[in-house]
Order: C-alpha cells, then structure tokens, then sequence
C-alpha cells in the first residue's frame, strides 16, 4: 500500500495566478504559509506551493486572496526542469490540491459570499 496525502491550514501568501489552456483546462497557482505549533511566536512560517485544477482552481481565483485562510488537501509532487543558465536539473515541491476549503468570515475575505468547501469530485 502506497499513500501520498497533504493536509494543511495556513494563510495564502499571494492572490492566485490562473492559467487557461485552448484545451478548456484551468489551472491556479500560489503558496500557502502554515505556522508550526510551537510556543516560540518568532518562528516563520513553512511555505507551500500549491497547484489547483479545472473547477477548484477558478474557486480559487475567485475567492482566494492575499492572506485568506484555507485549508487543503492534496498529494505531493516535485516539479522537475533544467536550469537555463547551467544546465543542472532543478526541482522543487508542490502540492497537487484536491480539495480547497475557505475557511475565512466574509471580513476575512470581502470576496467570499460563503465559506466552504470545494474539490475536484462535484
């Protein structure tokens, strides 16, 4: 058996860029800044890069902003390319979103209508 599962509640660091393809395809990227539990309040958060699809992913562009709350669940991949400049392979972490959760007020973020809960599945 094999499990690759990522669930984290954390704050977006930045408004979502979104990206539509001829194919109907959509896609939405940001990052995401969770808190450790810790008792040290100096300690900086641990950053996410998220990856978001098709109906999720205009959710997100529609209602995800700078600093609102979310939660998701999703699975982790690394995305892997070749540096330009040096030719060496690069690679970094993101996390392939499955479900998006707003879990912001309406003064958290003016432009949610409603808090809830959306994913790839509906």
């Amino acid at each position: 058996m094999t499990l690759n599962k990522v669930h984290l509640v954390g704050r977006a660091g930045r408004d979502p860029e979104v990206k539509y393809f001829e194919s109907g395809k959509v896609v939405c990227n940001f990052a995401i800044a969770v808190n450790r539990n810790t008792s040290n309040r100096d300690d900086p958060p641990d950053w996410f890069d998220l990856e978001v699809w098709d109906k999720t992913a205009e959710v997100a562009a529609n209602y995800v902003k700078k600093g609102s709350l979310i939660g998701i669940s999703g699975s982790l991949k690394f995305d892997r390319w070749n540096d330009r400049t040096t030719g060496d392979e690069r690679q970094k972490p993101v996390i392939r979103v499955d479900r998006l959760e707003l879990l912001g007020s309406r003064k958290d973020n003016e432009a949610a209508s409603s808090s809830g809960s959306y994913d790839d599945d509906f």
